[in-house]
């Protein structure tokens, strides 16, 4: 491999010849959690952290829970601000600091905790566990077993980059924490944007709100009145004589609000009459019938176009409606919370599986204006989604460009001028 003058090929990858490599556990005091066993610890209840309120970047509290600890594990265990904690495993390396958002908080085995030793920079440290972990090098230093982890001899072992003045570390921390803030910003505006679209379905979808020019009564509608609802979809059983097609499958139905020929890349074989029945036209809303979750029951996706060699799955069940409605408005017409209430209310089941049947499908309502109203209503919410769209493409962009910041400036590859 060549490497340009100036820089030197280590085992971290090409760094400058001033930088140094150093080791997690050279850099780094590790200490793992306190293991969890509700029948042996014993003290007073504290809070804690787990696996699973560390995320990147950021301290999930609601997943905080309460563990009992002694006064030896109160000194031990007790998070300091500062206190980097790392995933030993699931998300191997995932990386939060602990900035003290609540006064007294412990952490829990599944976690280590990193102390700096000799002054590395603790964001420093976040971002080059963001790098070596998006890169798979961290995946070098796994211990697979029944669940792969992280233990503390690999983590001490994991070689580093250590550039070699404290500001020429501040300033890249410096210009990824003005991404992150960028990032962050863009991640809010996202989520406001969202919940304010929620609240225009809710008012839009329901009455409570009209549209200026629009005064007509709504009528209230049982989907068995407007249209068929029809369930036994494809199988994925192969049998002679049978032809290709493609599925609309649950996962379709459950993450899209649209299905096109586009989406659909999950090919099964049907008998030719059961292809014709279950076949895709444009219009066709399709429902999650069964979850394992009471709150996924009713789920629905529209067909934008007719897919002559496509059918639907038999976790699915189709409405074809009989009503000339508005195209883009069903998209929105079975979303709104009313009716995921219904569905919710209705299914039978409990623990692992919830089913609403096709009977008590074709029973539910919703409120149904003109077909003018309903394009105009249509039309509002549409616009919404291109902005959050848009805003969706311009964040995943700047999280594309911080990646690539990541790589220039954690590798030395591109220098910060430091005063």
């Amino acid at each position: 491999m060549e490497v340009k003058p100036g820089y030197k090929l280590t085992e971290v990858g090409v760094i400058p010849e001033d930088w140094m490599v150093t080791s997690v556990g050279d850099e780094f005091s590790i200490q793992l959690g306190k293991m969890l066993d509700t029948e042996k610890n014993a003290g007073v209840s504290k809070p804690y952290l787990g696996n699973r309120a560390v995320q990147w970047g950021r301290i999930d509290l609601a997943d905080i829970g309460v563990i009992k600890l002694t006064s030896s594990d109160l000194r031990r265990f007790r998070l300091r601000e500062g206190d980097l904690l790392v995933c030993e495993g699931g998300e191997i390396g995932r990386a939060a600091i602990w900035r003290e958002p609540i006064e007294e908080c412990y952490y829990q085995k599944a976690l280590h905790r990193l102390r700096p030793i000799r002054g590395y920079n603790v964001q420093l440290m976040l971002y080059m566990l963001q790098r070596l972990a998006s890169t798979g090098f961290l995946l070098n230093f796994v211990t697979q077993t029944s669940i792969a982890h992280l233990p503390k001899d690999k983590l001490q072992t994991v070689p580093i980059p250590l550039p070699p003045t404290k500001a020429e570390q501040d300033a890249i921390v410096e210009a990824l924490g003005d991404m992150d803030a960028l990032i962050g910003g863009l991640d809010r505006l996202v989520a406001k944007k969202r919940d304010l679209k929620r609240a225009a379905m809710q008012q839009l979808l329901t009455s409570q709100t009209r549209l200026q020019g629009f005064s007509g009564r709504w009528e209230v509608k049982r989907l068995g009145d407007i249209g068929d609802i029809t369930s036994a979809g494809v199988d994925k059983k192969s049998r002679p004589g049978e032809i290709p097609v493609r599925l609309v499958n649950y996962l379709d139905v459950y993450r899209k609000d649209f299905i096109s020929s586009d989406d659909l890349t999950h090919w099964v074989t049907a008998p030719p009459h059961q292809s014709r029945r279950c076949a895709v036209q444009k219009g066709d809303v399709f429902f999650t019938p069964s979850s394992e979750t009471r709150d996924d029951i009713g789920i629905s996706a529209v067909a934008i176009e007719d897919i002559p060699d496509a059918a639907y799955s038999y976790h699915v069940v189709r409405l074809r409606l009989k009503e000339d409605w508005d195209l883009l408005f069903r998209t929105y017409a079975f979303k709104t919370r009313a009716f995921l209430d219904q569905a919710e209310t209705l299914c039978d089941g409990s623990g692992t599986r919830y089913v609403i049947s096709q009977g008590k499908f074709r029973s539910m309502t919703l409120k149904v204006p003109p077909v003018p109203e309903q394009t105009a209503i249509a039309a509002v919410l549409s616009d919404m989604d291109a902005e959050i769209g848009a805003l969706e493409r311009r964040l995943a962009k700047t999280r594309a460009l911080k990646q690539g910041m990541m790589q220039e400036l954690l590798t030395g590859k591109t220098r910060l001028t430091v005063s």
